[in-house]
């Protein structure tokens, strides 16, 4: 199976860069599922029904949000009421949604999406390797499902490298959000899980994260809040991970760094 996964959408330049080139890169390069993390997409924070229907009809399978998935309050009805948008698992019963999702492709073979959110210098939720944990030992890979897929949207590589560690064998892809930075320590782990601490963004990186840059480095320098932050508007580049599995075991095989468009050097799999 070949999964794509892309970073952080972030406001309306990433939006529009992924709706756009979605549907002829998964022609392209043959894609069976896509995973998008969209905690960014609206203005920057949070997202919208309306941009979640966007994003599904450009051929996303699954979006993953984040700390900001809460920002718009018509999103919460719709976290409720659309499998495929997935919230982190590890935050307290109660709220909205899923953190885990079982899908089916045409093909008949089965997809797991499980999304958790780091808890190192991020806001307080449960533990997210319990929550991976007990997820996994509920669904065995390769038994239960053809590809096993982990976001964890968090600040610390260290965190997110254990989460990795921990999950190595288990399954098929564990990947980073949240920094929007892309890193460059894309791996398959001694056991047959492909890694990568962070995907980066989908958005213009002729900014401060995808922020316009005035308002961030005035504050660095003066200490000072003055104004909101404001996504920027400009080229934008596509920034993620694919990754080819073993329909038998579910385990990676290869794994490709994505980026294209806007300013960072180009990354693309072989055709």
């Amino acid at each position: 199976m070949r999964i794509l996964f892309l970073g952080d959408v972030v406001g309306q330049s990433g939006r529009k860069l992924v709706v756009d080139t979605l549907p002829d890169f998964r022609r392209k390069y043959r894609v069976d599922f896509v995973v998008v993390n969209g905690d960014n997409a609206a203005h920057g924070f949070g997202l919208t029904p309306g941009i979640c229907r966007d994003l599904f009809a450009a051929g996303t399978d699954v979006i993953t949000t984040g700390n900001h998935g809460w920002e718009h309050p018509d999103i919460r009805p719709l976290l409720n009421e659309e499998p495929r948008l997935v919230r982190p698992a590890n935050f307290p019963n109660g709220a909205p949604g899923t953190g885990c999702g079982f899908y089916v492709l045409s093909d008949g073979r089965k997809v797991g999406v499980m999304h958790v959110q780091g808890r190192v210098y991020m806001e307080a939720t449960d533990n997210p390797f319990k929550a991976v944990g007990d997820w996994t030992e509920r669904l065995k890979l390769g038994r239960d499902a053809q590809a096993m897929i982990v976001d964890i949207h968090g600040e610390a590589t260290s965190e997110k490298m254990a989460l990795g560690q921990f999950c190595d064998g288990k399954v098929s892809l564990v990947v980073g959000s949240h920094t929007h930075i892309p890193t460059a320590d894309a791996q398959i782990l001694p056991n047959g899980t492909a890694y990568l601490t962070d995907a980066g963004m989908c958005g213009c990186f002729d900014s401060v994260i995808g922020m316009d840059k005035t308002e961030p480095v005035r504050r660095f320098v003066t200490g000072l809040r003055n104004d909101k932050f404001q996504p920027v508007k400009g080229d934008a580049t596509v920034c993620g991970v694919l990754i080819d599995t073993n329909d038998q075991t579910g385990l990676a095989e290869k794994i490709y760094m994505i980026r294209y468009g806007g300013r960072l050097q180009e990354s693309l799999p072989p055709l």
